[in-house]
């Protein structure tokens, strides 16, 4: 009888300090997949290298960019070959291929990358000769980037992130000028 009584015992131990271990554990990964692990949005930048064949005539503008993509996350992102395009006030300009690249976990890389504007679809736009004369026009790029975010070389989640650029071309100074917002969903 006291050896029922004290296995008894030892096993309401047992399940006390196994019912308080899981609760820690529980708690430590809901903090960290909220805190830490939480997905954050990667920093897309778009920089205009130049304009290059510049020249209404003969319809051709050439954008080079230099796009960045900063992987603020723990887990590497793979993303599948893809196309942004250019809109000029609703119309498709250009179209700018992304080819497959891996960004590593709380890494960095620069794509090189030129859009060819069909020239031809600006200056049909009603609104084009308004932009020349006020100095600018203002395009938007979109790009979507489908891929899989790798943590700890365990966990493959399928993800997309959404990139929108506002793009002005100075037509003065033959400059450019963008700013980037992006959203990663998983």
């Amino acid at each position: 009888m006291a050896n029922a009584k004290t296995s008894r015992k030892g096993l309401k131990i047992c399940g006390i300090v196994t019912a308080i271990f899981i609760a820690i554990l529980v708690i430590v990964i809901t903090t960290l997949s909220l805190t830490i692990f939480k997905p954050k949005d990667p920093d897309i930048t778009a920089n205009p290298v130049g304009l290059r064949n510049i020249s209404f005539s003969s319809l051709n503008v050439t954008i080079d960019m230099m796009v960045t993509i900063d992987n603020r996350n723990y887990g590497s992102f793979k993303f599948q070959n893809s196309t942004a395009y250019i809109n000029y006030r609703g119309d498709i300009v250009a179209e700018v291929p992304l080819e497959e690249e891996l960004v590593p976990a709380r890494g960095k890389i620069n794509i090189t990358t030129s859009a060819v504007i069909e020239a031809e679809k600006l200056i049909t736009n009603p609104n084009f000769w308004n932009d020349v004369e006020a100095g600018s026009l203002n395009m938007t790029s979109t790009a979507t980037l489908h891929g899989q975010v790798k943590v700890f070389k365990i966990f493959k989640l399928h993800a997309r992130t959404v990139s929108i650029c506002s793009i002005t071309i100075w037509i003065d100074t033959q400059s450019l000028e963008s700013k980037c917002r992006s959203k990663i969903k998983l």
